[in-house]
């Protein structure tokens, strides 16, 4: 434990990290500032290094991209194989587990060690690996890498451990699954079709044992061969030759017929008394034309031939549609008797298996679901029922229903949200699903002990939201909200604005703000609109109202060297008139037509809101000068004062929600008043704009696929900007007779501040807005991650655009007029502080952070009065006052003198639409934390915190003064920043780009955490990586999948106990008695010891070259250690008691054998005894 002592003077010692030794930072853009009376500040500061740790957690939604699928029929898991070498294993609802191949290989075919806690998958890269699933954390036990051959097919017979490789060159291997070492018994392709075919078979597809005698095999080739092998004699004991490709094959269970499936659409049934020729050949699909020939189908890529007992055998197949049928979707065929039914899919089917209730081939299988993994989605269909309906999937396989666009992560919430989320949410559940329990329950979970509310929100290109809960790292669909209802349906025979700007997601969320205290809840749309949202238990007729808001910059913000003397720099706070200005005049022409209507429409008439959120205002943004709105880059809701606040590249405006009334709204610039620390003159009339269509509300659609394009060019400028000596935050505050040192001025005089509204030539209107003109970025300094994907094309963003922006600075200040730099508002926090340094107690304050890195802080004056509040407007009048720092402004939170965090005011809940009780007035109730509530004494201040993209501080209110700064990172920057709570204390978390992540103390900024987790690939991962309270956080770890992790070491420590166990001890369900009759007539299966045939001793050991073993990670003394909790010593303890007992059970065999044996030893003694006792010694 470290105790932090600081002196505060006013002019606060520079922070170690500033190489100049003067000021690290002042107030009101650098000038001095009073010093208040010196007092020992104490913080004991309790987090340590040793409290973080990264780890990831649990990963929910349905594998990307799966190619593979298995099941184990005793223990009831199932697992998933992915095209990244992922493999997802599910049991019953908590049993979910995500294990990765190291190389990232394709997995082509999972194979269950069924009933041992193991799984063997084979990957693209043609090795195999044997995982333990007897441990929380799955582990490797061996590889085998192939050199020489490609691996295409793999079979395990059930109770072996003996597994069939089959290969590209058409030979199978044998590979013994204890040692994982090839066994010198191969079955070449040469052998196996007669020497006078003269063409190769092709490809292994298929291998399966014969349930009437597991010494045949039988084999597939991909060129139509089937081969019939006896692993005894070594030799073929039949081959077909067929016309067409094979794709799969499955036996009937009494193992004298097979039914194939082929390229051309086709079954083929064949039967061992006769393999000449099959006895039957169907298409399903394929309908008989006029002239006699069948009409030509799809490939039936896999067949599953199952028996029942009660009834007819199934028959279930993917694909053989005809061709002619254009357009219509995947479908999985079920042939029961002469009953055929169609199920269609919404996604491409990539593997599905038939669940039947004995693990035995040789015995009635008795079908009773079939598991169907399908592209993006995982159904499980019930076979037990005739309309075949499918079972409610528990798991949450339906986040990427439309992409996911934003994430939220909310911890330790309020007790009671989540039982009415679900309540509300249960009403509009599907109906339809199968009434029996869902089918794949293996494992075992339970709740752990420290286990709080916790919920997950994500917003849809749709412009629908989810709330999950994410309680005990499970998760499940609570409630789900359609913005999109909020506005009228475009028709089709519109014009204007709505036909020009016809986008694919225009409703698509970017942004979320919610309350849980207030349960109110935001809305940022990519049609630069905020829909405001309450909640409520009844339903309701209402309006919802609209405000249009029209923020626009009528002074360019060009950066350029002053020409004038430098006077001082103070903030006024009478230096501008808190009211908006009014528009100028506008001509009737078409671009101030489409000014005045929004991208969308809201509903105007009485509306019927159901039971939760229920809209209530709808805020939109206008177009400028004919160009569509910019979309809105920051958003804060505070429910105690009433009020919205929303910022873009243009400006901020504050929206009270109550009296539903614009307090706010101005450009960036006019926020500043007389304290502007940067000298910026208007610029020359613009050269070109284009069309409103090309750049407006750019669909998602466009935005996921050059994403990757458009991380990458921020990246690469951000590099270059820390490579130059002088920082471009230095160059915009640059002057000849000034001294600068990290952008923030230590000389007593800065620049005159230019606040007029200059007027340029070039049209009645004034200035107008610049567009991105080709070669022009909007931008001319790298702006944060949630800027730059929303705000910045890629089209734009050229080698020439990117030489402008950054390399002329390096060159002459000179070149600085021609550059443009819009400053947009990239944070909003509402708060309790102090605005000005003479301040005695803190008062409502807004504070703004913009993307060239400063803060300023509105001031607010909010009636006290309930009825007042309604009444009388609130007043919002910028001071001025600017606090600096690199980088676009990310974070802002706050701390009491004592370092503990200090939380928003907030309005409890209330139900609006609940009948009246003259009882219990409805009036509001505020819960207020002042800054002061933890001191003996008011007025003794707080600590601001604010952290930007390349550096965090750690200001004093309301002296200003700067108490630490910490560079956090040079060469790259900050995409996502927190203030959290871990381990009963604070800390700053932050994501950046070059993929680490970082926590830091408060207040003192110490480095308690740097590591380097995820390289960042995709923005997807920028746009939806956040943090929450409690050590936890999440992205999107692909399209289909969120990925939780945590940084707390204590979670990590206690994630054995959290997981579900994959495997419990089942003892195997024991064989069925055959007949007599038909063991007599040979219907039994015949076993044979493969051990014979397949070892060292029989057939020798294979050729090293061929393949390679590999070790694996995690052996046995390694997963004992990792495998904790009591279900895993229980389950150790069963299965060393069920060794023991078949130990117990195998010596009492040997003895009875030992006994029979000298009984039988004895007689013979006996026998002998007699005949010889009457003989002479001379008759022997």
């Amino acid at each position: 434990m470290k105790k932090f002592r600081k002196v505060l003077d006013g002019l606060t010692t520079s922070s170690p990290v500033n190489p100049s030794g003067s000021p690290a930072c002042g107030s009101a853009a650098g000038t001095p500032s009073t010093a208040p009376t010196p007092r020992e500040l104490e913080i004991q500061e309790t987090l340590m290094s040793e409290h973080f740790q990264i780890c990831k957690t649990v990963r929910h939604g349905v594998p990307y991209q799966p190619t593979a699928l298995a099941f184990d029929p005793v223990q009831k898991i199932l697992a998933i194989g992915s095209r990244s070498g992922g493999v997802r294993l599910l049991g019953r609802p908590g049993v979910d587990c995500h294990c990765q191949h190291e190389s990232g290989a394709a997995v082509l075919q999972l194979q269950f060690l069924i009933n041992e806690g193991a799984l063997v998958t084979a990957c693209a890269d043609d090795t195999l690996h044997l995982w333990n699933l007897r441990q929380r954390r799955p582990a490797i036990l061996h590889s085998l890498k192939f050199n020489r051959e490609r691996i295409t097919f793999c079979h395990l017979p059930f109770q072996s451990k003996w597994l069939y490789v089959g290969t590209e060159r058409g030979n199978t291997h044998i590979v013994n699954i204890e040692s994982f070492i090839l066994s010198g018994y191969v079955i070449m392709w040469n052998k196996a079709i007669e020497l006078s075919t003269k063409t190769h078979p092709g490809p292994v597809v298929h291998l399966s044992d014969s349930p009437k005698d597991e010494g045949k095999l039988l084999i597939g080739f991909e060129s139509g061969t089937i081969v019939m092998w006896d692993l005894r004699a070594k030799r073929a004991d039949f081959r077909i030759y067929y016309d067409e490709a094979i794709h799969s094959a499955s036996w009937h269970h009494e193992g004298r017929q097979f039914m194939c499936s082929h390229s051309d659409g086709s079954l083929s049934m064949w039967n061992l008394r006769n393999t000449a020729k099959p006895f039957q050949v169907t298409f399903p699909h394929g309908k008989t034309q006029r002239d006699g020939r069948k009409e030509s189908c799809k490939p039936i890529l896999k067949v599953e031939y199952k028996t029942s007992r009660n009834s007819e055998a199934f028959v279930v197949f993917s694909g053989g549609l005809s061709y002619d049928k254009a357009g219509r979707r995947p479908t999985l065929t079920i042939m029961h008797g002469k009953a055929i039914t169609v199920l269609e899919m919404d996604y491409p089917i990539v593997d599905f298996l038939v669940l039947c209730e004995t693990p035995y081939l040789n015995e009635v299988q008795e079908p009773y679901a079939v598991v169907v993994l399908l592209e993006k989605d995982f159904v499980v269909v019930d076979l037990t029922q005739s309309s075949f309906p499918i079972f409610e999937n528990p798991y949450p396989m339906d986040i990427h229903e439309s992409p996911v666009t934003c994430t939220a992560y909310f911890a330790d919430c309020p007790p009671d949200i989540i039982p009415v989320l679900y309540s509300i949410g249960a009403k509009h559940k599907k109906t339809g699903y199968s009434l029996k329990e869902w089918p794949v329950s293996g494992g075992t979970w339970t709740v752990g002990s420290q286990t709080y509310p916790e919920i997950i929100i994500t917003g849809h290109a749709d412009g629908s939201i989810k709330f999950w809960d994410a309680t005990a790292i499970t998760l499940q669909m609570l409630y789900k909200l359609k913005t999109s209802k909020v506005f009228e349906k475009p028709k089709g025979g519109d014009v204007g604005r709505n036909a020009e700007l016809a986008e694919e997601d225009p409703y698509a969320v970017q942004m979320i703000s919610w309350c849980p205290q207030s349960r109110i809840f935001c809305v940022v749309g990519i049609s630069a609109h905020v829909i405001l949202y309450r909640f409520s238990k009844h339903d309701a007729n209402t309006t919802i109202t609209s405000l249009e808001v029209r923020l626009q910059c009528e002074i360019e913000d060009v950066i350029s060297p002053s020409d004038t003397e430098n006077t001082p720099c103070f903030s006024d706070p009478s230096g501008h008139s808190p009211q908006p200005q009014p528009p100028s005049p506008r001509s009737n022409t078409p671009d101030s037509m489409r000014d005045s209507i929004p991208c969308l429409k809201v509903k105007d008439h009485m509306i019927r809101m159901p039971p939760g959120y229920q809209a209530e205002l709808v805020v939109q943004l206008l177009g400028v000068d004919g160009d569509p709105p910019q979309q809105i880059t920051s958003l804060d809701l505070n429910s105690a004062y009433g009020l919205l606040a929303l910022g873009n590249c243009n400006g901020l405006a504050v929206v009270d929600y109550l009296q539903k009334t614009i307090l706010l709204c101005m450009s960036t610039l006019e926020l500043y008043g007389s304290a502007d620390p940067f000298q910026r003159l208007t610029r020359s009339p613009r050269k070109n704009r284009q069309s409103t269509s090309d750049f407006c509300m750019r669909g998602l659609s466009n935005f996921h696929s050059d994403s990757k394009k458009r991380i990458r060019t921020s990246y690469q400028s951000l590099t270059e900007l820390s490579d130059n000596q002088v920082s471009l935050d230095l160059e915009r505050s640059k002057s000849p007779t000034s001294d600068h040192v990290n952008g923030h001025c230590t000389s007593p005089t800065s620049h005159p501040c230019l606040a007029g509204r200059a007027k340029v030539p070039g049209g009645p209107e004034g200035p107008r807005l610049a567009r991105r003109g080709p070669g022009r970025p909007p931008f001319r300094k790298a702006q944060s991650a949630a800027c730059m994907e929303v705000s910045l094309p890629v089209s734009s963003l050229t080698e020439e655009s990117r030489e402008n922006s950054f390399s002329r600075s390096r060159s002459s200040s000179v070149s600085s007029i021609d550059r443009e730099t819009k400053e947009a508002v990239t944070t909003l926090q509402f708060a309790e502080s102090y605005v000005r340094k003479s301040d005695t107690l803190p008062t409502p304050c807004l504070w703004v952070g913009t993307s060239l890195g400063l803060v300023l802080i509105i001031p607010m004056s909010i009636p006290t009065d309930e009825q007042e509040r309604l009444e009388d407007p609130v007043t919002v009048a910028p001071t001025g006052t600017v606090l600096m720092l690199k980088g676009s402004i990310l974070q802002i939170g706050f701390l009491d003198c004592g370092g503990v965090l200090i939380n928003s005011p907030y309005e409890v809940w209330r139900d609006q639409h609940a009948p009246d009780d003259p009882d219990r007035p409805r009036k509001r109730k505020l819960v207020n934390f002042s800054p002061s509530s933890s001191q003996e004494a008011s007025g003794d201040g707080h600590l601001a915190v604010v952290c930007s993209e390349r550096q965090a501080k750690v200001f004093f209110m309301p002296s200003q003064a700067c108490l630490y700064v910490h560079n956090i990172t040079e060469s790259s920057f900050v995409l996502r920043a927190d203030v959290v709570s871990v381990y009963n204390s604070v800390c700053l978390a932050c994501f950046c780009a070059n993929g680490h992540i970082m926590t830091l103390s408060l207040p003192s900024l110490r480095p308690l955490l740097d590591v380097s987790y995820l390289p960042l690939t995709d923005m997807r991962i920028a746009r939806t990586f956040c943090f929450t309270n409690g050590g936890q956080a999440l992205y999107l770890c692909s399209p289909t999948e969120i990925q939780r992790i945590t940084y707390s070491q204590e979670m990590c420590d206690n994630l054995q106990e959290m997981l579900g166990e994959l495997f419990t001890p089942i003892e195997t369900p024991e064989a069925q008695n055959r007949g007599f009759l038909k063991g007599f007539f040979g219907g039994n299966a015949q076993t044979f010891d493969r051990e014979e045939l397949f070892g060292e001793a029989a057939a020798g050991k294979a050729s090293r070259s061929l393949a390679q073993h590999i070790p694996g990670q995690g052996g046995m003394e390694g997963m004992k250690a990792a495998a904790g909790g009591v279900v895993g010593e229980l389950a150790r303890a069963r299965i060393a008691l069920d060794e023991r007992g078949q130990r117990l059970g195998e010596l009492e065999e040997r003895t009875a054998l030992m006994m029979t044996s000298a009984e039988t030893f004895s007689k013979h003694a006996h026998e002998l005894m007699l005949k010889c006792k009457d003989k002479k010694w001379y008759q022997f």
